[in-house]
C-alpha cells in the first residue's frame, strides 16, 4: 500500500506540491500566490484599523444616543444600522473619530463589580468566636434580627438599624463578627475595601459604590463589609486637590445610599476600622450606621475562651494547662493568640513530635511578643 503523501505546511510546500500534482503547475502556482497576497493585505488592514474606544450609554434620544467617553465628556451620537436595540447603561464601543456607536459590548455591569468586591456565603459560627458575648448580643439585635423576624419592629413601631460600626484594635475580631452574622442569616457576604472605591477617574467610585448596592439588593439578604472604613470615610477636610474631592464624591455617595435603604430592606451595611477616632461624623450619626461596638482586647477569660477554640483540635502533652498561659499573654488580640497555637505546633514538628508540649507554648508565646516588640520599634524609627 502506498504511504500517503505530506500535505504543504507552507506557501513554499503548496509550490512544491502543485508542481507535482497538478497538469498546469503555474496556473496552481499563480493560485497559491494571489490566495497568500489577499491573506496578507486582510492581515495588514487589521493593523491599520483604528482601535474602537469603550462607552457608556447614557439616554436614548429618538434615533441618536447620548454617550459618556473614559474621560468624561458626554456626547450625542449616531447609532450603526448593525447595532442591536440599546439601553442606558449599556457599554458599546465607538469609533474614534466620529464616535459612531458600532457595536454592544457583552459585558454586564455585574462582571465590573465582582473585580472590586469578595462574594461568598460564610461558615463562621457564633461558636467559633471567644470572647465577645456583649458583641455578639449587640450585632445579633441589630443585624440578625430584622432579617429573620421584622414582623417584630413592625408590630413594635419601631425602625431597624441600617448598618452597624465595628471599631477596636487589629486582629480583635471584627471581621470574623460580619461573617458570623452572614452565616447565622444565610445571607450573602460581600466584602469590599474602603481604598478600592476610589477610583481615577472622576465619578467612578460613586459609580462604583451605587453598583455595588445594587448587587447586594439583587442578592438580598445580603451583608455589605466595608473594611478598612477609615480609608473612605475620613472627616472631610478642605483640600483642594482633585484626589480629595473625588475621595468626598464616592463618601457623599455611599451616604445617599444608606440614606435612601428601606427601613426593613434586607440589605445591611458593617463597617469595620481601626480608627473611629478620624471617621467624619455624618456616617456615625443615627440614621446611617446606628450601632457603634467596641471590639477591645480580651481580657484574661476572653483569652482563655479564644485559646481552647484555636487550640481544641491540638494534641497535648501531659503538663499543657490553657489557663496560665491565657494568664502569660495578656494584652494579645485574638490574631496573636491563634499565632501562638501555630507556633507552638510548628516546634512540636521540628521537634519530631505529634504533640505539643507546655515548653512549645512558652516559646511560641516569647516568639510572638518578639515579634510584636521588633514592628513597634520599626514604627517608632519610622516617625521619630
Amino acid at each position: 500500500m502506498p504511504a500517503k503523501e505530506a500535505k504543504p505546511k507552507n506557501i513554499i510546500d503548496s509550490i512544491m506540491y502543485s508542481y507535482s500534482t497538478s497538469s498546469n503547475p503555474y496556473e496552481e502556482e499563480n493560485r497559491i500566490l494571489k490566495e497568500t497576497i489577499n491573506r496578507l493585505k486582510e492581515e495588514i488592514e487589521k493593523f491599520r484599523a483604528s482601535p474602537l474606544m469603550v462607552c457608556e450609554v447614557r439616554e436614548m434620544l429618538g434615533n441618536s444616543c447620548l454617550i459618556k467617553i473614559p474621560n468624561g465628556n458626554q456626547f450625542l451620537v449616531n447609532i450603526s444600522s448593525d447595532c442591536e436595540k440599546l439601553k442606558s447603561g449599556d457599554l458599546v464601543l465607538v469609533e474614534q473619530k466620529n464616535l459612531t456607536i458600532i457595536k454592544k459590548v457583552p459585558i454586564t455591569r455585574r462582571f465590573n463589580v465582582e473585580k472590586f468586591v469578595i462574594v461568598e456565603k460564610p461558615t463562621i459560627t457564633w461558636e467559633e468566636i471567644g470572647g465577645l458575648s456583649r458583641q455578639i448580643q449587640e450585632i445579633k439585635e441589630v443585624v440578625e434580627l430584622p432579617l429573620k423576624k421584622p414582623e417584630l419592629f413592625k408590630k413594635i413601631g419601631i425602625t431597624p438599624p441600617k448598618g452597624v460600626l465595628l471599631h477596636g484594635e487589629p486582629g480583635t475580631g471584627k471581621t470574623l463578627l460580619a461573617k458570623a452574622v452572614a452565616a447565622s442569616t444565610n445571607s450573602t457576604f460581600i466584602e469590599v475595601v474602603g481604598s478600592e472605591l476610589v477610583q481615577k477617574f472622576i465619578g467612578e467610585g460613586a459609580k462604583l459604590v451605587k453598583e455595588i448596592f445594587e448587587f447586594a439588593r439583587r442578592k438580598a439578604p445580603s451583608i455589605i463589609f466595608i473594611d478598612e472604613m477609615d480609608a473612605l470615610a475620613a472627616k472631610r477636610i478642605e483640600v483642594g486637590t482633585s484626589g480629595e474631592r473625588e475621595v468626598n464624591r464616592t463618601f457623599m455617595q455611599l451616604l445617599s445610599e444608606l440614606d435612601g435603604f428601606k427601613p426593613l430592606d434586607n440589605v445591611k451595611v458593617i463597617g469595620a476600622t481601626n480608627r473611629k477616632d478620624i471617621l467624619d461624623p455624618a456616617v456615625i450619626r443615627p440614621g446611617r450606621l446606628d450601632r457603634l461596638i467596641s471590639i477591645p482586647i480580651p481580657n484574661k477569660e476572653a483569652r482563655l475562651d479564644i485559646l481552647k477554640i484555636h487550640s481544641k483540635d491540638m494534641s497535648f502533652g501531659k503538663n499543657v494547662k490553657l489557663e496560665p498561659l491565657a494568664v502569660k499573654m495578656e494584652g494579645f488580640s485574638g490574631a496573636e493568640i491563634r499565632a501562638v497555637c501555630t507556633e507552638a505546633g510548628y516546634f512540636a514538628i521540628r521537634a519530631d513530635r505529634t504533640f505539643v508540649t507546655r515548653e512549645d507554648f512558652l516559646k511560641a508565646i516569647d516568639k510572638v511578643k518578639q515579634e510584636e516588640k521588633i514592628e513597634g520599634e520599626d514604627y517608632i524609627g519610622m516617625f521619630g
